[in-house]
């Protein structure tokens, strides 16, 4: 059930005990996730994130749902950032639990101190070069600010961890169920012992 069919339920109780409330009504719900971008709630065995479908860093359409069943870490990266020698790390984490069912999803993004100017062609070309990546590499997206990406914004308003991206490489994990389960500061390492050992315990649930 989403934030908004829970609020359907909560208020309509409130105007049963005569509080002074106008109940929501299904097409009140459907009507504000369609403004916020959410994803259909058709199929409510779904989690909402595998609703979204973005452009990899060559422009091809990718489906979140394909990584259903997968643990994910998701990433606001850039290139010219006190941060992004992170990059390193975030390749060390993937290669050392890829095989378990581990997938980094990396969003670059040029919404703080303009440190990702560059073209999507820039981007993949400085981080298969110097980094070496092998991780998903996503379109440059914003994730701040009237540009937000309708995936941001779900991350950021319905999650179970609101609050706005605060800086590049702010991280979010995510369950095998789709479940957003952990937030991380951005400078935070992704190889510190808090964050290995939430990945290992996703890892490990079935």
């Amino acid at each position: 059930m989403t934030l908004y069919s829970k609020a359907f339920f909560f208020l309509s109780g409130l105007a049963l005990f005569g509080v002074g409330l106008s109940p929501l009504t299904e097409s009140d719900v459907n009507a504000r996730e369609k403004q916020l971008n959410v994803p259909s709630r058709a199929g409510a065995s779904m989690a909402p994130l595998y609703g979204f479908r973005l452009p990899d860093i060559d422009g091809r359409p990718v489906d979140l749902k394909t990584f259903k069943g997968k643990v994910l870490l998701i990433v606001n990266t850039a290139s010219m950032c006190g941060n992004t020698p992170q990059y390193a790390g975030l390749q060390e984490m993937y290669e050392r639990y890829q095989e378990r069912g581990f997938e980094i999803l990396a969003f670059p993004a040029n919404d703080f101190g303009q440190q990702e100017p560059g073209t999507n062609e820039d981007i993949k070309g400085f981080c298969y070069t110097k980094y070496s990546i092998s991780f998903p590499l996503f379109s440059k997206i914003s994730v701040v600010g009237k540009e937000t990406h309708p995936l941001y914004r779900y991350l950021t308003e319905q999650s179970a961890f609101p609050g706005r991206v605060t800086w590049n490489f702010q991280k979010y994990l995510v369950d095998r169920s789709g479940n957003v389960i952990g937030k991380y500061d951005p400078g935070m390492n992704p190889l510190s012992p808090a964050i290995l050992a939430d990945v290992e315990k996703a890892l490990a649930a079935s």
